[in-house]
């Protein structure tokens, strides 16, 4: 497999910056990888905040829960949801995993070149 197409698809599939540390890229592989990691933990606490918003909202009736009550609290919840840090930290992530797969790429295909290179300066011509 050409490593141009390795390193993209390691960082599209398995996590952004995975393409890059494979290619002894470290540092920005390490800088994508922490980069999507502070989004995704935005993104958590952005929806643990909504869970304990809809959870507060939801009551009790003779000890059931009623779901017309559960329905209304995730829609309310789920419009509330259009907060600008949230927003950010999702553009955030799709922008890093976009990058990662273009830059591991890019990387990989640099190395396909050095390995034709040297390839043919082997062969005689």
């Amino acid at each position: 497999m050409r490593k141009s197409l390795k390193g993209a698809l390691l960082s599209g599939l398995v996590f952004p910056g995975y393409g890059q540390f494979v290619m002894k890229h470290y540092i920005r592989g390490i800088v994508l990888m922490l980069t999507c990691l502070t989004g995704l933990v935005v993104i958590g606490v952005k929806v643990r905040q909504q869970i304990f918003i809809v959870l507060e909202k939801i009551e009790y009736v003779d000890g059931a829960i009623d779901m017309n009550e559960i329905i209304n609290a995730v829609n309310l919840a789920g419009t509330a949801s259009g907060d600008v840090i949230y927003r950010f930290a999702s553009l955030l992530l799709l922008f890093c995993w976009i990058i990662g797969i273009i830059d591991a790429y890019r990387i990989g295909w640099r190395k396909d070149l050095e390995e034709q290179q040297k390839v043919s300066v082997r062969e005689p011509g």
